[in-house]
C-alpha cells in the first residue's frame, strides 16, 4: 500500500514536470541582466555607499540634494487643466497617477491572480501581558492548479482581545507570524505528559531508567511562566502588540517571505513566479513591494469574515522595506482605513528625485526586485533610450502619499543618532508629506497643519508630533523602528476612527 502511494505521488510529480514548463532558476545577476536586455539598457549607474568614508559615499549635503526641486504637480492633469474638485481627483487625476506608478515604479497586478483559501491551523486562548486574547494561526493557500510546480502558502497570525465589547479595530503588521504566548497545560496535564515522556525515553534507551530513577521528582518538561496580573500596566515602552491589545485593538502579523521572497533570485517563485508560471518578469510586472501589499489585501479578505473585528477599521503597518510595502498597500487598496508607515525611505515616503543618502541607483541596483522592471530605466547610464535619472520619473512619493487620502496616514521616523540612518532621508519624506497635504485638504480632511510649500517648510524638531489631521507626522527619538511612536499612533487612530474601547 505504501509502495503504491509513493509510486502514485512520484508519477504525479513526473506528470507535472512533463505537462508544465519548469520554472526558470536565475541568480539575481542573471535576472537583472535579463530585464536590462528587455529594456535596452547596457549599463546602470552604481548606487552610492552607505559608508561616509568611502570614495563613492552617498551625498549628505542639502545644498545639492534637490537637482530638480520642482515636483510633479499633484493637482494638474496631464492635459494641463487644474484639479479643482474631489470629483476631478477621483475620476481624472488619481487614475493618471495610479497608471504612472504601476507602469514605471511598482508594477501592475496581473489581470488574473489565483484565489487564496484561508485555513485556521490553530485556535488558542492566551494572555499577552494582562490581556486575554484569542489567537489564530492561519495559512492562506494560493490556488496553484494552473501551475502545480510552485506552492505559495501565506503565513499569518490573528490576535484579538477578548476583554472588550463589540468588534475591534485591527492593525495588520508585516513581519514574523507566530503565536504570541501559547497556552500552557495545567499541572495535572503536565504531569501526564511528563510520565509519558519518561516512559518513552526509557523505551527508546533502557539505560535512561537508571538515570531517571536517581531523580524521581525531576520533570523533563517544565511549565513556562504564565501571565503576571500584578505586572505594571503596559506603557509606551511595552511591545507595540501589547500596547495595541491593552487599548482594545487586535493585530495580525503576516510573513512577507511566505508571499514573495525578499531577493531577486526568487522572482520566478512565490506569487510573482506562480502567476508567471515560473518565467521571468516583463518590464511592467509587479515587484516584491506590490506582491507583499497584495498579500496584505488577501489577509484583509479573511478579516472581513471575522465578526469579532471591525473590517472597516483595519490598518497596515511596516518598518523599513516593510514600511515601503505598507505605504504601497494603503495607496492601492482602498479598504484599508489607516497606515503606520515606519522609516520607509526611498521607494516609500522619501522623494525619488532627491539625492540624499539612499538613491534611485540604490533601488535599481541590489533592490531592483522590489520595483517594476521599468524602474531600472531611471538608473540607466547607457541605453537605447539614452540615460535617465530620478528627475525623469513622471511621479514621486508625494503622490503615493496622496493616493492614501483621505484615509489616515501616519508617517514615522526615528533619528540617525539612534540608528535610523541619514541614508533614509527623513527630510525628503517630510517634504513629500507636506506636498501631499493638498490632496487631503481637497478631499475635505486635515493634513499635518502647515503650508504645502515643500521647499520652504522645515522639518519640525524630533518629538514634535503633527497629529491633528488625517495625515500625521512624528519623528521619535529612537532608532530604525516605529515602536516609540505606537503610543502616539494608537490614540490618534482611535480618535480619528471614532473607536472607544469598552471592556466587558
Amino acid at each position: 500500500m505504501l509502495i503504491f502511494v509513493f509510486a502514485k505521488s512520484t508519477y504525479a510529480q513526473t506528470e507535472n514536470v512533463n505537462k508544465y514548463p519548469a520554472p526558470v532558476t536565475f541568480t539575481a545577476e542573471q535576472d537583472q541582466d535579463n530585464m536590462m536586455k528587455q529594456l535596452g539598457i547596457k549599463s546602470l549607474r552604481p548606487g552610492p555607499s552607505g559608508n561616509e568614508n568611502a570614495p563613492n559615499h552617498a551625498n549628505y549635503d542639502e545644498s545639492i540634494a534637490n537637482p530638480c526641486p520642482q515636483l510633479p504637480d499633484i493637482l494638474t492633469l496631464k492635459n494641463g487643466k487644474k484639479v479643482t474638485s474631489a470629483d476631478m481627483w477621483w475620476k481624472l487625476r488619481r487614475p493618471e497617477i495610479v497608471e504612472d506608478f504601476e507602469r514605471e515604479v511598482y508594477g501592475r497586478l496581473p489581470k488574473k491572480i489565483p484565489a487564496v483559501t484561508w485555513t485556521v491551523k490553530i485556535t488558542d486562548r492566551e494572555f499577552v501581558g494582562r490581556t486575554p486574547v484569542i489567537a489564530k494561526q492561519l495559512v492562506g493557500h494560493v490556488d496553484n492548479s494552473d501551475y502545480p510546480l510552485i506552492n505559495v502558502n501565506i503565513n499569518m497570525v490573528v490576535v484579538l482581545p477578548t476583554n472588550v465589547k463589540g468588534p475591534v479595530p485591527v492593525l495588520i503588521m508585516f513581519g514574523p507570524a507566530s503565536l504570541p504566548s501559547p497556552a500552557q497545560p495545567s499541572s495535572e496535564d503536565l504531569a501526564k505528559i511528563n510520565a509519558a515522556f519518561r516512559e518513552m525515553m526509557i523505551q527508546n534507551n533502557p539505560e535512561m531508567k537508571a538515570v531517571l530513577d536517581k531523580y524521581p521528582a525531576y520533570s523533563p518538561i517544565t511549565k513556562l511562566a504564565g501571565p503576571s496580573f500584578f505586572a505594571p500596566a503596559p506603557d509606551g515602552n511595552s511591545a507595540p502588540t501589547e500596547q495595541l491589545l491593552a487599548a482594545g485593538w487586535g493585530y495580525a502579523a503576516i510573513d512577507p517571505s511566505s508571499i514573495q521572497a525578499d531577493n531577486a533570485a526568487g522572482l520566478t517563485r512565490g506569487i510573482i513566479g506562480l502567476v508567471n508560471k515560473g518565467q521571468p518578469r516583463k518590464p511592467d510586472d509587479w515587484g516584491a513591494l506590490r506582491a507583499w501589499s497584495w498579500g496584505a489585501a488577501r489577509a484583509l479578505d479573511y478579516l472581513e469574515t471575522d465578526t469579532l473585528l471591525d473590517a472597516k477599521k483595519v490598518g497596515i503597518e511596516g518598518v523599513s522595506r516593510y514600511g515601503k510595502a505598507a505605504l504601497v498597500t494603503l495607496a492601492f487598496e482602498p479598504r484599508f482605513a489607516v497606515g503606520l508607515i515606519g522609516s520607509s525611505g526611498k521607494g516609500g515616503a522619501t522623494l525619488h528625485r532627491r539625492v540624499f543618502g539612499e538613491a534611485v541607483e540604490s533601488l535599481t541596483g541590489g533592490e531592483y526586485y522590489w520595483m517594476a522592471g521599468n524602474y531600472l530605466k531611471y538608473g540607466a547610464s547607457v541605453a537605447t533610450f539614452g540615460s535617465k535619472t530620478g528627475c525623469d520619473l513622471p511621479v514621486d512619493s508625494h503622490e503615493l502619499i496622496a493616493l492614501c487620502a483621505p484615509r489616515l496616514t501616519f508617517i514615522s521616523y526615528g533619528i540617525p543618532e539612534k540608528g535610523d540612518a541619514k541614508w533614509l532621508d527623513q527630510t525628503g519624506s517630510y517634504m513629500a508629506t507636506v506636498a501631499a497635504g493638498t490632496v487631503f485638504k481637497l478631499l475635505g480632511v486635515k493634513d499635518i497643519g502647515v503650508s504645502n510649500d515643500y521647499l520652504k517648510e522645515k522639518m519640525p524638531p524630533m518629538l514634535t508630533g503633527l497629529l491633528e489631521g488625517d495625515l500625521a507626522w512624528r519623528q521619535h527619538d529612537g532608532g530604525h523602528t516605529d515602536a516609540p511612536n505606537v503610543q502616539h499612533f494608537i490614540p490618534w487612530a482611535s480618535k480619528m476612527l471614532k473607536y472607544n474601547k469598552a471592556t466587558k
